[in-house]
């Protein structure tokens, strides 16, 4: 991650336009903070990937809203669009009409979370295997340059998730779409967010998937229970396998089995982020004080005169 943050931080002074591949499913938590730090200034295109996993109606809602800010355009894709390197090449040149030609050419940077479909989108702009591609995080491992014209030069950089996620929701969302190493959470744990989130969102869908008669009146464990129940994750004496149906769960939701799901709206994220930017202050106002108490404990610093109060 470091060596990643390093190379886009030197790259980006080259760089024209930023194009910003997000999950489709989760706009907002598959958005990186630490990116709209190292690219801040330059035109930024936010192209929405795996669309056709996604619900029609809030893809709308987040292309709205990306819209609307400054210097940004945003547009949908997936894997059926037919043409998505003419697409993408024109809205960079609208974010960057100046620079075009042999004289000029255009340098993109393209950005995104780990499989988010980066290297698989690509691979399909110029017609071959450029890019390595998986179904894990992490298959990108250096930077490359690929022409995709003779004045429109695209530089890949390996999938980056910043240090600390403040807002917990976006974790869960992350780990759900397989932008988070399996190693680094409990599927049974997600899987419990996830139902929660989709009994009260998408209940039909969960219904029709898993032959259920209704959700909402069960508790995210015991819809975990029916899941397992009903697809046969049992153990010996007929014991729910919870670790399996939650591994169910998820690779359902995943592989869009359950039907086109999007797990944030542009209103819930904002209300997500300030929740976890406030946490997250009251948090370092507590380390702040710890680590001056034991400064003053250790003579690091002096301490401090109550007269300096009055």
């Amino acid at each position: 991650m470091h060596l990643t943050q390093k190379a886009i931080a030197e790259r980006i002074k080259a760089i024209d336009v930023v194009i910003e591949l997000l999950d489709a499913r989760l706009p907002g938590s598959s958005a990186n903070p630490m990116l709209a730090t190292l690219t801040q200034g330059k035109p930024t295109l936010k192209v929405l990937n795996k669309q056709d996993l996604a619900d029609p109606g809030r893809t709308t809602a987040w292309l709205a809203h990306y819209n609307a800010q400054p210097d940004t355009r945003a547009m949908a894709l997936d894997a059926s669009m037919t043409a998505p390197a003419k697409a993408l090449a024109n809205a960079c040149r609208e974010l960057a009409p100046l620079r075009g030609g042999m004289v000029k050419p255009m340098r993109v940077l393209i950005c995104g979370i780990p499989n988010v479909g980066k290297s698989t989108l690509i691979n399909t702009l110029v017609g071959k295997r450029a890019a390595k591609t998986g179904d894990e995080a992490g298959v990108t491992k250096l930077e490359q340059r690929i022409v995709l014209a003779d004045d429109f030069y695209l530089y890949d950089t390996p999938g980056m998730l910043w240090p600390r996620i403040i807002v917990a929701k976006s974790g869960y969302n992350l780990a759900a779409s397989g932008a988070v190493g399996r190693n680094a959470f409990d599927e049974q744990e997600v899987a419990l967010e996830l139902l929660d989130y989709l009994k009260t969102h998408y209940p039909t869908l969960l219904q029709a998937r898993f032959k259920l008669d209704a959700v909402s009146h069960l508790t995210d464990e015991q819809l975990l229970e029916a899941i397992g129940r009903k697809r046969g994750a049992l153990r010996g004496g007929k014991q729910i396998d919870l670790q399996k149906a939650a591994e169910i769960a998820i690779y359902d939701f995943r592989a869009s089995v359950l039907g086109r799901i999007t797990l944030e709206t542009p209103e819930e994220f904002a209300q997500w982020l300030s929740a976890g930017q406030t946490l997250d202050a009251e948090r370092q106002v507590k380390k702040d004080a710890i680590e001056l108490d034991r400064k003053i404990r250790f003579k690091q610093v002096p301490r401090p005169n109550p007269r300096d109060t009055l």
